[in-house]
């Protein structure tokens, strides 16, 4: 599993991860507080407080790929 932070400001933010995110063929969580929800969940996304950054849990070994893909979200 590989950690990060993401910040998911407009709406646009959110649609255009969950379209890089729903190209992985491993399960991507965000973390936001007690709450964990699908990141290729859009409704989901849209239940945590997007104001504040995001943990973010990808479930493979080797996440550097779709890290470099999502570098715009990331935060540090």
């Amino acid at each position: 599993m590989q950690k990060t932070t993401v910040m998911l400001g407009t709406i646009n933010d959110v649609k255009n991860f969950v379209s890089i995110v729903s190209q992985c063929d491993y399960d991507v969580d965000l973390i936001s507080g007690r709450y964990a929800v699908d990141a290729k969940s859009i409704m989901g996304i849209f239940s945590l407080d997007l104001s504040k950054p995001i943990a973010l849990e990808a479930h493979t070994d080797d996440a550097s790929a779709f890290f470099a893909k999502i570098k715009p979200f990331i935060v540090d």
